[in-house]
């Protein structure tokens, strides 16, 4: 049963009652528990955020252009749009030269925290670029509570609008921008859906967008879910009421409640979608992720708005899993965008789908020994490498002012 809005939630009221922890390396347990650590402290009580220590915590990691020492990896370079409020987004090129799509990523961190030079999603869009393969075009955004709606939502339709206009200079020429995708993870996804719905609204010149993957979105209440209700205590969910409540409280505009229909989709204030072309929507959940059930009502929300959407579960994952390298699910994971892709670019029918409205599993792939060998020492280092940063920050953000 779900909690009645406005009823004060109490954490320990539901201790005894909440599910077990996710059983995962002890490494990425103790990286995420550090990680939600700092957050908690930069989330000041007034509203504001603490730059200074996110500073010491968020390393950056610089592009590194075509040469022909990497002409064998991929190639990232950053493109600016607008000086004066930091709109720029890095581009990244696998060494492929088919007609590859063009996948335009929004980041994660709750629309407050992080960048696109972020070590984790700077590996994770190079990852993608290899992996799938595609271009992609990681965007920077403006940030809350510095930039509350619609700002961010602003910033991600302009690079649309300016890829729309400008791609044949801008991006690689064997782009293909009638195959193009939004995705986004948390705070991405939602911007990704907001994104999708103004594209529809608007007469895109040479872009066409058919297919939008949501990892874990961000989406939110006035209600508590059961899943919230459950999924408390352990700080390895990443993901906390206390921490959302923030979050959106920072976003949202100044009076509104998370029933606006930026946080609560599919509530009270929805916008209707269902005259518009929206793309297939591709929705992952992680079962120990305490905002599984806004996501399941958003899958839900979308076929009965009559759109195709199809929901893939990860039982056991928690909240920004896949900025993990050295997690199974990973590769799972990259193998089912991998399929989306594919199966949207098709000319045959659209998806195939089970009577759940699941993907089809996509087929599993195993890489040679020395790949594996390769993928865990570098999802190894940057776990430790992170949680050094983590613990520096956290360390100098005392030394300042709260």
């Amino acid at each position: 049963m779900s909690l009645s809005q406005g009823y004060p939630f109490n954490s320990h009221d539901h201790e005894k009652t909440a599910k077990p922890r996710p059983t995962l390396p002890w490494t990425v347990r103790l990286c995420v528990s550090v990680v939600s650590a700092v957050i908690d402290t930069a989330c000041r009580p007034n509203g504001t955020a603490n730059r200074r220590l996110i500073h010491w915590l968020d390393y950056q990691t610089p592009p590194n252009p075509p040469t022909k020492v990497n002409n064998n990896s991929v190639s990232s370079i950053d493109v600016s749009l607008d000086s004066t409020r930091n709109l720029w987004f890095r581009l990244y090129s696998p060494p492929n030269p088919q007609l590859l799509p063009v996948l335009i990523f929004f980041h994660g961190g709750g629309f407050s925290f992080l960048s696109t030079a972020s070590l984790g999603y700077d590996m994770l869009c190079r990852n993608f670029a290899f992996k799938l393969p595609a271009i992609i075009v990681s965007v920077n955004y403006r940030l809350a509570p510095e930039h509350r709606y619609p700002s961010q939502y602003d910033d991600g339709f302009d690079v649309v609008k300016f890829l729309d206009e400008n791609g044949a200079t801008v991006l690689p020429q064997n782009a293909d921008l009638s195959r193009c995708f939004l995705a986004g993870d948390s705070a991405g996804a939602n911007l990704a859906h907001h994104v999708a719905v103004r594209a529809c609204k608007t007469e895109l010149r040479k872009m066409k967008v058919i297919g939008l993957i949501s990892l874990q979105p961000f989406f939110g209440g006035e209600e508590r879910t059961q899943s919230e209700v459950d999924l408390v205590g352990p700080s390895s969910l990443l993901v906390s009421v206390p921490r959302t409540d923030w979050c959106w409280k920072a976003f949202l505009p100044k009076g509104s409640n998370r029933d606006h229909a930026a946080a609560n989709v599919s509530g009270p204030n929805a916008e209707d979608i269902s005259g518009l072309d929206f793309p297939a929507t591709m929705v992952v959940v992680g079962g120990f992720d305490p905002l599984k059930d806004w996501q399941k009502r958003y899958y839900e929300w979308l076929r009965k708005s009559g759109k195709q959407a199809f929901l893939i579960e990860y039982p056991n994952m928690i909240h920004a899993f896949y900025i993990f390298p050295n997690l199974p699910e990973v590769s799972q994971l990259v193998m089912q965008i991998k399929n989306f892709i594919a199966k949207c670019s098709s000319s045959s029918k659209l998806l195939p789908y089970s009577k759940s409205g699941t993907l089809a599993t996509a087929s599993y792939h195993t890489s040679s020994p020395y790949q594996d060998s390769i993928k865990f020492h570098v999802g190894f280092f940057q776990l430790y490498g992170g949680l050094l940063i983590c613990l520096l920050g956290l360390l100098l953000g005392f030394f300042y002012k709260m």
